[in-house]
């Protein structure tokens, strides 16, 4: 009965403690952005202040079959990205990440992964986003978003993503 009681008593302020610092996840419909936000480290020195920071996932841009050319829907909702990231200079840089499907050499994979991520960073670039806040990199086939051999899986895997990197304190 004691080690009962010695555990209610330790297991009760962590509960607690860990319901106060859960963070949600929200979804902003009309930009395609996923925010979720970290919690804020409160530090003993009163001069110093840590935003809250999030992590920002915007939604996939996809490519037809071995093409690196942007389709009009892609270019739709870059456009819509390129807006959302303007609009919030605190996300700071965005990276764009090129992968392919499965199919096709390593080599080959990786540098069609890089022009898809170059051909989405060169198209926020045109729509005003600065040079200094977007970066690209390439996985080729190494991190499907679908595991499969089908066209199905295949569709979903040719894509670039696009993630806010780095927070800064710009509009605070």
């Amino acid at each position: 009965m004691v080690l009962i009681d010695r555990c209610i008593f330790v297991a009760a302020p962590i509960a607690l403690f860990l319901s106060v610092g859960c963070a949600s996840t929200s979804l902003t419909p009309e930009l395609g952005a996923h925010e979720v936000p970290e919690s804020v480290t409160e530090t003993s020195d009163t001069d110093s202040f840590s935003p809250p920071q999030a992590t920002v996932a915007l939604e996939p841009v996809y490519f037809d079959t071995n093409e690196t050319m942007l389709r009009a829907d892609a270019r739709d909702l870059l456009k819509r990205h390129a807006e959302s990231i303007l609009g919030h200079p605190e996300w700071g840089v965005v990276t764009v990440d090129g992968h392919c499907d499965e199919r096709g050499s390593d080599e080959y994979n990786r540098a069609l992964g890089r022009r898809r991520a170059a051909a989405v960073e060169n198209y926020l670039e045109t729509l005003g986003v600065p040079t200094t806040r977007v970066a690209s990199r390439t996985f080729g086939e190494d991190r499907p978003a679908v595991l499969g051999h089908s066209e199905s899986a295949w569709s979903h895997n040719r894509r670039s993503e696009l993630q806010i990197e780095t927070l800064t304190s710009a509009s605070f």
